[in-house]
Parts: structure tokens; sequence; C-alpha cells
């Protein structure tokens, strides 16, 4: 198994500059990484350093708090794509969650989905905001409205990925949907253990460290 094929390799800092981002992208093109991940800013950036390579590209949309409005998470998904990137990691509107209003963060995300179209979508649910009742709707929700993963977290948040989370997620999505777990990942053998547990994706920005 090769952990490179797993990795995210993220910088989301609201800091990160033109050399950041550039240096984000030939790291993961040196190390093989799967992909990387960064704001919608850098998109234009990162498409012209990855030109070339198999190195996916993911934005981020509704970072970090998910609870802008969908017009302007459909629109910044879209616009993403338009600028190169191959996969969205959206937020969910984890306050429409916690307030029941259940159909609102469906169509949510299959708005989303349907913007991108043939694109991977990424639902990050911010597992520490949620009870495991939430985090299983969260999950069941995201599979209904077609998403592609559910992914933990943005690491913004009071908490990361936790073995305990990625155990609940998988037993409700099963194979309808992927799993990335993301957030306080910053040694190999967390990983591989994640990895073990059936994830099929890893966001670190510590990939580099994790290789040697």
């Amino acid at each position: 198994m090769n952990v490179a094929d797993y990795i995210d390799h993220t910088n989301l800092k609201p800091t990160a500059t033109t050399e950041d981002i550039q240096k984000l992208c030939e790291e993961a093109k040196m190390y093989g990484f799967y992909a990387v991940c960064i704001n919608g800013c850098h998109v234009p950036l990162a498409t012209s350093a990855l030109k070339n390579s198999n190195v996916k590209l993911a934005a981020v949309i509704g970072f970090p708090l998910g609870a802008m409005s969908t017009q302007s998470k459909v629109f910044e998904a879209k616009d993403c794509v338009k600028n190169g990137a191959d996969e969205i990691d959206m937020v969910l509107n984890v306050g429409w969650l916690k307030s029941g209003r259940l159909d609102a963060v469906r169509d949510e995300i299959k708005a989303i989905k349907m913007a991108i179209g043939d694109k991977v979508l990424k639902v990050i649910l911010e597992t520490c905001y949620l009870t495991e009742a939430e985090k299983e709707i969260a999950c069941t929700l995201s599979v209904k409205a077609g998403a592609d993963f559910v992914k933990t977290s943005t690491g913004f948040g009071s908490g990361g990925a936790t073995v305990e989370d990625v155990i609940l997620m998988k037993k409700i999505v099963g194979n309808n949907a992927k799993i990335k777990a993301s957030g306080g990942i910053k040694d190999k053998q967390t990983a591989l253990q994640y990895i073990e547990l059936g994830v099929s994706r890893i966001g670190t920005s510590s990939g580099p460290t994790l290789m040697q």
C-alpha cells in the first residue's frame, strides 16, 4: 500500500501565499500525492502548477463555517470547477442540521452536486460539533443527495478526525460513499490506522512528514 495514493496535500491557511501554494503543488508532484486541497482563490494558480501531472485539484467551498447561502456555495463550486478544480470539498450547514432543517441540508448538497456534474463532491460534516445521532443523519443525507464522500473535519473546528467517528461514518455510508479523514493527522501511523478502517482519502498538511 502506498500512503501517497490516499493523501490530499492541504494548505487552507488564510495566510497562504502564492509561494506557499506553488510549494504545495511541487511537493504533491514530487511525492505523488493523490491531490492538493486549497482555497478557491488559489485554484487558477494550482491548475497551472499541476499541469501535465496526475495530481488532482480539490477546492473547498463554504469554508470553514458552512453558514453561507446555498446560492453562494453553488456559485463558488461552479467557479472552482471552471477554473480547473477536479473535486469540491463543501462544508455542511451545521446550524441547519441542528435546527432539524434536514430537507434544506440535503437539497443544498444536491444542488452543489448537480452544479459540478461528474466532479467529485466531498461533504465536510465537522464532526466535533455534532452528536452521534446528528453524524448519522448527516451521513444519510449526504448519500441521499448524491455526495461521493463524507469527510470528518475542516481542521478549523474544535477537533479533527477520530477513529470513533470514522467507524460510525463507515457503518452509515457503507459502500454508498467514500470517507475522507482530515484534521490532526500528522504521522504515518495515524494515517495507516485510518486507511485500515476503510478511509479512501487522508486530508493533511503534513504529507511530506508522513512520507519520510
